[in-house]
């Protein structure tokens, strides 16, 4: 396997950096309140599920 030297490597990362199309600050916003909305749906989600097998179980356990 062929070593690059430092130089060499930092101008081929330097290369490939400036191929990255980069996002706009928009862009980076709305996706962030995407995710930001997407886990508090996903959350509220898991909190009810959570609460209605509880009572399921519960439900079960008192009939006996």
């Amino acid at each position: 396997m062929a070593r690059t030297n430092p130089i060499q490597f930092l101008q081929q990362v330097r290369s490939e950096v400036s191929k990255v199309t980069w996002p706009s600050r928009n862009e980076v916003l709305i996706s962030s309140i995407m995710v930001v909305v997407l886990v508090i749906m996903a959350s509220l989600f898991f909190l009810l599920a959570d609460q209605v097998i509880s009572w399921l179980v519960s439900l079960m356990l008192s009939i006996r």
